[in-house]
């Protein structure tokens, strides 16, 4: 018995430390610990993601826990978001998808993507992780273009222990004005020409609206998440017009519940006034419940009041209450 005892301590010690390899200090610090993965070489070059966590107090203590992926000039710098998900009983995680944040190497084009494929091998990497350490109920979440990305994946590849879908203001059309009318071109020229630039817009307005600088709460690594939204290429256009496409028309037909989140009106212009801090600066929440209302069966849409693009990163007033919401949610969802 002693000697089985023993096997048995020592067992665990190898495998609480087969858990804990890899793992390093995260720029977010305190509980933030971040691991990378080798994702191998692309037509741009080698490629690694990121897996991010809030360390939890022991190994075994929960079953439930969240995959959040960030959405496009973005990466997850949301900490008081991953601390309430852990004082309600949830692992939380994060994934920098390739070319994002902690992923993005020196030399590399930022952003750059030509198929939302791609991402697969990442959320993949961090959910195997979930895995190993014990998570056996999933919530997939996703924020703008981060909300495509989970939405295309888990169409593509749903997984019994994936058991909820969270988007916070899903990138689910463009929000371009008359100017959308040249996105099928664009889509085209992509196929041949995928690295032609595409302009972006010069505003800075909503970073003015987060940032605690400026008009906003918050702090954030502007070489990770600029000031002003960067040029793209008629590649990633591409990529994400097919992705936006993929999902329309049932072809989504995700079987999970799924939280749509969304503000209740936008705002836009060059310069930041008050509405940038009570709106949806960068989509159109009439386009996010049209096609999110799509995505599958069990879609409960809800519109957001004073809500930022970024939900939530909005006021206080305005948080709180959608956090309640988000809880009260997963908690009807998940016990059903």
């Amino acid at each position: 018995m002693k000697r089985l005892l023993i096997l048995l301590a020592t067992f665990a010690a190898s495998f609480v430390a087969l858990l804990a390899a890899g793992w390093e200090p995260d720029v977010l610090g305190e509980d933030f610990e971040m691991r990378s993965f080798d994702q191998g070489t692309d037509y741009g070059g080698p490629v690694c993601s990121t897996l991010v966590r809030l360390r939890a107090d022991t190994l075994d203590s929960r079953r439930r826990g969240v995959l959040y992926v960030h959405g496009f000039n973005d990466y997850f710098f949301q900490a008081d978001m991953a601390r309430r998900f852990d004082r309600h009983g949830y692992e939380f995680y994060a994934v920098d998808l390739r070319r994002y944040g902690r992923s993005l190497r020196k030399g590399r084009k930022a952003f750059e993507v030509r198929s939302f494929d791609e991402y697969t091998a990442d959320i993949d990497s961090a959910l195997a992780v979930m895995r190993v350490e014990g998570v056996r109920e999933i919530v997939l979440m996703g924020h703008s273009t981060g909300g495509l990305t989970a939405s295309y994946y888990l169409s593509r590849h749903p997984q019994p222990d994936i058991r909820a879908l969270v988007l916070n203001s899903p990138f689910l059309d463009w929000n371009l004005g008359r100017m959308e009318c040249m996105v099928p071109l664009v889509s085209f020229i992509g196929s041949f020409w995928p690295s032609l630039r595409v302009p972006q817009g010069m505003s800075q307005a909503y970073a003015e609206s987060l940032l605690k600088d400026y008009h906003g709460e918050w702090e954030y690594d502007t070489d990770w998440k600029f000031m002003r939204s960067p040029d793209v290429d008629a590649g990633w256009v591409r990529a994400v017009d097919r992705a936006q496409r993929a999902l329309r028309d049932g072809h989504a037909d995700i079987k999970v519940p799924i939280l749509l989140m969304y503000s209740a009106r936008s705002t836009g212009g060059d310069t930041w006034n008050e509405d940038f801090n009570d709106a949806d600066a960068v989509l159109d929440p009439a386009d996010i419940r049209r096609y999110g209302a799509g995505l599958g069966p069990h879609v409960t849409a809800v519109r957001v009041d004073g809500g930022l693009h970024d939900l939530v990163l909005s006021r206080s007033g305005v948080r709180e209450p959608l956090y309640r919401y988000i809880f009260a949610w997963l908690a009807r969802k998940l016990n059903d």
